[in-house]
């Protein structure tokens, strides 16, 4: 197979937390949107990422987590709450790994 053939432009998918925890914390699920491809660096950022330093692992998601209209969630000095984020990321590395 060409390589040519496996190329395509990004698009945006929705992703569900729906584990246990989360859904016993919020009532339901939880729903973010993000690119089914991402550029090289951005992939080696996550899978780089130290998970017990939690600045960096804020810094890494916040290009990743996105609305349904592609926007980043995490702007203009808003965060995620500290279980969501660890959610997104197991989720996030489960989604870039396929």
């Amino acid at each position: 197979m060409n390589l040519t053939q496996l190329a395509a432009k990004p698009q945006l998918i929705k992703v569900t937390l729906d584990d246990a925890d989360i859904v016993s914390t919020y009532g339901e699920p939880l729903d973010f949107y993000t690119w089914d491809r991402q550029p090289m660096d951005v992939f080696l950022k996550v899978a780089t990422s130290d998970r017990q330093d939690f600045g960096q692992l804020v810094e890494v998601m916040r290009d990743l987590i996105m609305d349904s209209d592609g926007n980043p969630v995490m702007k203009d000095g808003m965060i995620l709450p500290g279980k969501v984020l660890v959610a997104t990321l197991t989720k996030m590395v489960s989604v870039l790994g396929k």
